[in-house]
């Protein structure tokens, strides 16, 4: 007897991140859209094009934390598309897979910490 698993009674096995993880990808993308657009908005109608005048630009600290907010947008995107990658080709070794998400996370947490080093030096 053949168990195809279809219908109501269907076995379903995994980590269950779909939905919670396709949706982030989504509002991190849109967040760094809206950010791109801005940015260029800013580009676009300055006319200083000097580092004193994009340092003039970081030093509200509104524009940094919207900055460093788009950053944490791009990092946690990151870390769903490289875990995905992690998990789907690296299956060979559950210990090799592990490794390189560690690794992952350990990068973008340092990252992190030095896009806030250089947000909060200007």
């Amino acid at each position: 007897m053949a168990n195809n698993n279809i219908g109501p009674k269907r076995l379903v096995v995994g980590a269950h991140y779909g939905l919670r993880d396709w949706l982030a990808q989504r509002v991190t993308a849109i967040v760094m859209a809206i950010y791109t657009v801005l940015l260029l908005v800013l580009f676009l109608t300055g006319s200083n094009f000097t580092y004193e005048g994009w340092a003039g630009v970081f030093a509200h600290q509104w524009f940094k934390l919207a900055t460093f907010s788009v950053v944490i947008c791009l990092l946690y995107h990151a870390w769903v598309g490289m875990r995905d990658v992690w998990m789907d080709y690296v299956t060979h070794s559950v210990v090799a897979r592990m490794v390189f998400q560690v690794a992952t996370i350990l990068w973008l947490v340092a990252s992190a910490g030095y896009a806030a080093q250089i947000l909060w030096r200007v």
